[in-house]
């Protein structure tokens, strides 16, 4: 096969045991890669209603067909798992060396089940796969981890990693995987998954090849793609990165603050992409990508001399303006705790803003926030917290259970401003001024997200009033979500989206020339459509009911109350006629299940039987 390697390892942590099973060309064309592959797997590995921490889940670790060539961005890794955080489908995106590794060894997955008897790293090399001891290294942050795991295997340059910190030993349901190159796969709680099954890292080494059925054409299409990657398109990513949309955001009134209270931050401007500049110590681009988003910044003098991370705009939201932090310093510290913990940024800074909100309104006092003063802005507190939730120390244990669950168990009311969609802490645009992407982040399988469904786009560019629920966005927030879907299983970066003048042809191209694959537009499309479908298949059989697609009781009854969005929120009559609008345009029933003859005609006859109606 091109671009594909044609095997599956699989790999049980209870018996030590490992097998493989070989894929088609029928397989890749269906599910293409990626994200394709890991909703398919997943629905086949693990049984209806399987404890998500229980050694029944299957932690499944996928690359896509371009990883391991020269096209740009192309070395995506999807960690998938039922998600402890949600108890939906689950799975999460980055980037690093690891996909390509997983391909020079020879697979294009891992499936992964079981738990170990003691804590355990995998070394796959090539053909071996070894259970060592992990006791050495059980407790070390991710950087330690990867470090010595690189020293007792005698090869930094090629040994690539995979692992856990502590939130993920822990069981924190956010905390995240750690991929070589400062990358992590940081949504949905796929530490948690690794942590409940005493696998603290995945390490890998291979040394075949990835070969391409056309590289003399396929190099032609890389060489535009380069050009244009240093063009306009992505000139926003490489001059500021994501930071960014702070401005943009806060002039529009839709940059969430304290905890999503407002639509504004006074002091957006010190906490701006273009303020951040003066930290800003390098750039660096991920393997094999053209853009170089990733800033790298330092702080080197005051309380917090020495914080250094790299930033993006969902971690600078998360734990800047929606906490009321308006110290950068402060932000890098939080930001690098928690990649040395293994924390996802986005979750901790909402459950953080959400304690501080309940501290704020008497609901929560020092006696139960372990003698901290929560009120929005207070960094110090903001960063003791970071490491309580890793470790599940005092208040920490009740905030890595999530904001959803903390909120139950609080309760007094502090539901009404707990920030999520189905358990998934939400990313930073304030979707009460964005209508097509509250809809997107409404019924998206995983949670609410930006990524996943790229529904915010049309708001944004004023393809359609944001501020205006019709009918005819459901339609808009499915083909966002396909799109993204293909983009996430082919392996190509979404900042690369713009340098496209005619995606889905040039896609197809692109997918032929690397694998020998034919595949037409409307085969391609059909596989986005078929992805998101086992994913809604996937939800169905955990419990899923349309209850599930709504949006937080902040978003559905306070308005923003300052900006240029004040005024907006989304109306429970306009969810709902979005919802039923988006139901229809995928061809389900007005209560969001799947006809069994959509199933059968997107070829899931077996989902279809299961889960159909």
């Amino acid at each position: 096969m091109f671009g594909y390697m044609g095997k599956i390892l699989r790999i049980d942590l209870s018996s030590k045991k490992t097998s493989w099973s070989t894929i088609n060309e029928e397989f890749c064309k269906k599910y293409v890669g990626g994200v394709g592959f890991v909703a398919r797997l997943l629905y086949d590995y693990i049984e209806a209603k399987t404890d998500a921490l229980g050694p029944g889940n299957a932690l499944v670790l996928v690359s896509g067909p371009l990883a391991g060539t020269i096209f740009p961005t192309g070395s995506k890794c999807v960690t998938g798992a039922k998600s402890p955080l949600t108890g939906f489908f689950g799975e999460s995106i980055s980037t690093g060396f690891f996909a390509q590794e997983l391909k020079y060894a020879g697979y294009d997955a891992v499936v992964i089940k079981g738990r170990a008897d003691k804590p355990t790293y995998l070394f796959i090399d090539d053909d071996n796969v070894q259970f060592n001891d992990a006791k050495d290294i059980w407790g070390k942050d991710v950087f330690e981890t990867e470090k010595l795991i690189n020293e007792e295997l005698s090869d930094r340059k090629n040994v690539k990693v995979a692992c856990i910190g502590p939130a993920g030993e822990r069981l924190v349901r956010f905390s995240n995987v750690y991929h070589t190159g400062r990358r992590h796969s940081g949504r949905t709680g796929m530490g948690a998954v690794m942590g409940s099954k005493n696998l603290k890292a995945i390490a890998i080494r291979g040394t075949k090849s990835v070969a391409v059925a056309d590289l003399e054409e396929l190099n032609k299409i890389v060489y535009d793609l380069h050009e244009k990657a240093q063009g306009p398109a992505t000139e926003k990513y490489r001059i500021l990165g994501t930071p960014a949309n702070v401005l943009t955001l806060d002039h529009m009134g839709i940059l969430p603050t304290r905890n999503w209270q407002q639509g504004t931050f006074e002091k957006a401007e010190v906490v701006s992409g273009e303020y951040m500049k003066r930290y800003v110590t390098g750039v660096s681009a991920c393997t094999t990508c053209p853009i170089a988003c990733d800033h790298h910044v330092h702080a080197s003098d005051g309380p917090y001399a020495g914080a250094t991370t790299t930033m993006d705009y969902e971690s600078l939201y998360a734990l800047g303006t929606n906490c009321g932090i308006d110290y950068f310093p402060a932000i890098f510290r939080a930001v690098d705790l928690c990649d040395k913990y293994g924390l996802d940024t986005m979750s901790t800074g909402v459950v953080i803003a959400w304690a501080m909100e309940c501290y704020e309104r008497g609901i929560l006092n020092e006696k139960d926030t372990d003698g901290l003063e929560l009120k929005f802005g207070n960094h110090e507190a903001c960063i003791k917290l970071v490491s309580k939730i890793a470790l599940r120390e005092g208040i920490g244990n009740l905030l890595a259970e999530g904001v959803k669950r903390a909120s139950e168990r609080i309760g007094r009311g502090s539901e009404h401003f707990a920030i999520h969609v189905k358990g998934l802490e939400l990313p930073g645009y304030d979707i009460r001024g964005l209508k097509t992407a509250a809809l997107g982040w409404a019924v998206a399988a995983r949670g609410g997200c930006h990524n996943r469904s790229a529904a915010y786009e049309p708001d944004m560019k004023g393809e359609v009033d944001r501020l205006k629920a019709e009918k005819g966005r459901g339609k808009i927030a499915a083909r966002t979500e396909e799109f993204a879907a293909l983009l996430d299983s082919l392996g190509i970066c979404k900042f690369l989206r713009g340098c496209f003048k005619d995606f889905y042809n040039e896609a197809v191209r692109i997918y032929t020339l690397t694998t020998g694959i034919e595949m037409t537009v409307d085969e391609l499309k059909r596989a986005g459509e078929r992805i998101i479908n086992i994913k809604k298949a996937f939800n169905v059989r955990e419990g899923w009911t349309r209850k599930d697609d709504s949006l937080p009781p902040r978003v559905l009854k306070d308005p923003i109350p300052d900006g240029l969005s004040k005024g907006a929120y989304i109306k429970p009559e306009e969810l709902h006629l979005m919802v039923e609008d988006y139901y229809e345009a995928r061809g389900w029933t007005k209560n969001g299940l799947q006809p069994k003859s959509k199933l059968k005609e997107l070829g899931l006859d077996d989902m279809a039987e299961e889960v159909g109606v």
